[in-house]
């Protein structure tokens, strides 16, 4: 059983629900990220997303366009986001870690090359914004010879063929974006998310974590009610970019918003 299924398992078993914080590596510098993934593991984060900056990154808003654009300006790549990984594990083999970013810098290194790559860093699952069920085949099946799971984003106008399909092709979980448009962006519609996670359900029996719209404490709250996850990306970035000159500052502002959110969805 994967690090993934196992994390789901044990919360399902103990009545919770997955907190999964993103942030880019590299932002605001690359010796800033593991300790803040390690500070997000104390906060009581089950799961993270660690994002590949990209430098069209078309799914996602201009809070994580621009984390990728300071961390860009770091020389950070994929390789060097895999090193990140590389050395979170030193010191936290349990923490289920999760890639996420765009399929061109896997494509550049090959899908054999970065399988091997992600299993030399210990990552547990890759989730490619741009690949779609319909091509993600062969990278998916390079990933799962690797005991590392691929992961679907779904959307709001997703198929019941191709939520059967994602859910099986995919593993680890599947991610819904609960709302039209890019990470960030509008409001989270909760009766909307509720009644689509009805039919994911019939069609896949994958975990769903739910992001996109996850902004505080209450909307966690809400959407841990809905879904196995809740995803959370935009609004913990928002204070690495305001504190430019204090990440630790900043670093204090995302332990605070995580320690509440993870409150407010065990209560």
């Amino acid at each position: 059983m994967s690090r993934l299924a196992a994390k789901f398992e044990e919360l399902s078993q103990n009545g919770r629900k997955a907190l999964i914080p993103f942030i880019t590596a590299g932002d605001p510098n690359p010796a800033f990220t593991v300790p803040m993934m390690h500070a997000m593991v104390k906060a009581g984060a089950d799961v993270i997303e660690l994002g590949v900056p990209f430098s069209d990154p078309m799914a996602d808003g201009p809070v994580i366009q621009r984390a990728s654009e300071r961390a860009l300006a770091h020389k950070m790549s994929l390789r060097r986001t895999l090193e990140i990984a590389m050395e979170f594990r030193r010191t936290d083999t349990k923490t289920p870690l999760v890639l996420m970013g765009y399929l061109n810098p896997i494509e550049a290194m090959g899908y054999e090359g970065f399988a091997n790559a992600a299993q030399r860093a210990d990552v547990d699952g890759v989730l490619t914004v741009d690949l779609p069920p319909e091509e993600g085949e062969a990278c998916a099946a390079e990933l799962k010879a690797r005991d590392i799971d691929t992961i679907f984003l779904l959307a709001p106008n997703s198929s019941a063929e191709r939520i059967k399909k994602m859910g099986e092709i995919g593993s680890g979980y599947l991610y819904y974006v609960s709302l039209k448009g890019v990470t960030g962006a509008g409001h989270l519609n909760t009766a909307d998310v509720e009644q689509k996670l009805k039919e994911i359900r019939a069609n896949a029996s994958l975990p769903v974590g739910i992001g996109f719209g996850v902004k505080d404490a209450e909307t966690a709250r809400t959407v841990a009610g809905i879904g196995d996850g809740v995803v959370v990306g935009s609004a913990l970035i928002s204070h690495i970019e305001a504190n430019p000159d204090d990440p630790e500052r900043a670093k204090s502002a995302i332990i605070a918003m995580l320690s509440a959110m993870r409150q407010a969805m065990d209560n």
